[in-house]
């Protein structure tokens, strides 16, 4: 088992979840966070700190487009370890329905 990041991360992206990782798994995005599912140890720190609720468990349903999103990113995006500000707008994009299609970016953020 695995946590995965999920659609509601895009354009929120709080990074309250990446101060407690204690293996340093997240990667980031230029609009959101990934998982990178090799280096999770499971132990689910990370999913009661994310104000969006968008970390989940991989044994929860319908989640294979976002095994591959977090496998495939973590590959390519930088480390992120420390907390950064979330977007000024991230409340507005908060529950939004059809986020990937409309806002993903493969774009590398910036790390720590």
């Amino acid at each position: 088992m695995t946590y995965v990041v999920t659609e509601n991360c895009i354009k929120c992206k709080y990074t309250d979840c990446v101060e407690v990782c204690p293996v340093d798994c997240f990667y980031e995005g230029e609009n959101m966070l990934v998982i990178h599912p090799d280096e999770c140890i499971d132990c689910g720190v990370c999913e009661p700190e994310c104000p969006a609720d968008a970390i989940k468990p991989d044994t929860e349903p319908n989640l294979e487009k976002w095994l591959g999103v977090n496998a495939e990113y973590a590959k390519s995006w930088p480390n992120i370890t420390q907390k950064k500000d979330s977007p000024d707008d991230a409340k507005e994009f908060d529950g939004m329905d059809g986020k990937f299609d409309k806002f993903f970016s493969p774009e590398p953020g910036t790390g720590d």
